[in-house]
């Protein structure tokens, strides 16, 4: 009886772990898909572009204009939604004087396809951002991840030279997530592993994060564990009481980057 019992339990358990594999994508990504025609409606001028990726999908990014821009914000935005909700938040940079460039990943908003691995991500992104640098010097971009984003912001950073890194609510890889909220889950079973910590070592500009201490998505320690492996320019600004959405508002947070953007 207990070996028949045992038997079912790890029948289950492998069932869950192969469900896990194959479908890993619906619960990391939560795309917003908006029609070819639809039509933005920002109170701020902008412009979308379109990028042809090497297997011909288009990715749709908007680029918005500050009045006299100091250089680019390349906004790198979490898992869920369309740039229909996330270009709301480009009006916090472009009042700082900053340009602000969004782009949706495969599957999200108006780009077309479906993601299938980090290495196609991190390739569509590397494509997008080499286009932006013929239109910025490379000194005078600055990338900013959030959420999700934020693992790929520092991928992007650690393989070419922006003038700054900027992290909201970062984690330390999506292997610890794992380890972290479902430790019962092998971690080998993970097709996107996103390991920040590996790129944040390759990060040769000023890092900074911030990070709300009730996160309750990504937990706070995923940025003191990156704390300690901070060059001697990097910071770390804690936003006392902050959960994890809503960082952009934080009272702390508008008046760090107004002075962060000030000096850049």
């Amino acid at each position: 009886m207990i070996i028949n019992t045992i038997k079912i339990i790890a029948i289950l358990y492998l069932a869950v772990c192969v469900l896990l594999y194959f479908f890993q994508e619906k619960l990391i990504f939560f795309p917003e898909k908006l029609q070819r025609g639809f039509k933005f409606t920002f109170n701020q001028p902008f412009k979308e572009m379109h990028f042809t990726c090497s297997d011909s999908v288009v990715l749709h990014g908007i680029l918005f204009k500050a009045a006299t821009p100091k250089g680019l914000i390349f906004y790198l935005h979490g898992n869920a939604g369309s740039l229909n909700s996330w270009g709301i938040l480009a009006e916090a940079y472009t009042s700082l004087d900053y340009d602000v460039f969004m782009v949706d990943y495969r599957g999200y908003g108006k780009s077309q396809g479906c993601i299938n691995n980090q290495q196609q991500l991190f390739a569509d992104l590397q494509l997008v951002y080499d286009e932006v640098k013929k239109k910025y010097e490379e000194d005078k971009i600055i990338i900013l991840g959030y959420s999700l984003g934020s693992g790929f912001a520092t991928k992007i950073a650690s393989e070419n030279k922006p003038k700054l890194l900027i992290l909201q609510a970062p984690y330390f890889s999506i292997t610890d997530m794992m380890r972290h909220n479902y430790p019962v889950i092998p971690t080998f079973i993970l097709k996107y592993t996103i390991p920040t910590n590996e790129y944040f070592k390759n990060c040769a500009m000023p890092v900074i994060i911030f990070h709300g201490d009730k996160d309750e998505v990504i937990y706070y320690n995923s940025s003191i564990k990156l704390k300690k492996i901070f060059k001697n320019n990097d910071t770390l600004i804690t936003l006392h009481g902050q959960g994890h959405n809503g960082i952009t508002d934080n009272v702390d947070y508008r008046a760090n980057i107004k002075k962060i953007l000030a000096s850049n």
